[in-house]
């Protein structure tokens, strides 16, 4: 009995290194998802996107984060961002979708932070198709851009 704080101790510190590895595990992950998914998406996106006089970009944060950036047409203005994000100290490849959008040139952008494809099971992620990607982009730019347009401000 008097050694039971030392196992609790122990198992303490073995419990840590579990989840540290774990964290690790999910970052390298998340980078597969980038690199095999995210990215050749995001590619044929801009590719089409420059057929409508509309530039592209995306950027990665080793990870941590992918983030897709479309402009105005004929601009350099940004007009919609798509930022895939793994929370900090995740253990598991859940990830959370930061949509930013501006309705105007001059307009400040409004943030939304929500689950990406909650219906996706957390391992379910690393296995998804570059195309799903791309239509649950479309389906959210064309709904912030249609209600864009439909705004009475």
């Amino acid at each position: 009995m008097v050694d039971d704080w030392k196992t609790h101790l122990e198992e303490l510190f073995m419990d840590a290194r579990i989840l540290e590895k774990s964290k690790g595990e999910v970052r390298e992950k998340f980078d597969q998802f980038c690199e095999f998914i995210a990215e050749p998406a995001f590619e044929s996106i801009a590719e089409e996107l420059r057929r409508f006089d509309v530039k592209a970009k995306w950027v990665k944060t080793r990870g941590s984060s992918i983030h897709f950036q479309v402009n105005f047409p004929g601009t350099s203005v940004d007009n919609f961002h798509y930022i895939l994000i793994l929370p900090k100290n995740s253990i598991t490849l859940s990830l959370s979708l930061m949509l930013k959008g501006r309705r105007t040139r001059r307009s400040p952008l409004e943030e939304t932070v929500t689950p990406f494809m909650e219906e996706l099971e957390e391992n379910d992620v690393i296995n998804l198709q570059k195309e799903s990607l791309i239509m649950d982009f479309v389906e959210r730019f064309r709904n912030f851009t249609f209600a864009t347009l439909t705004s009475p401000e």
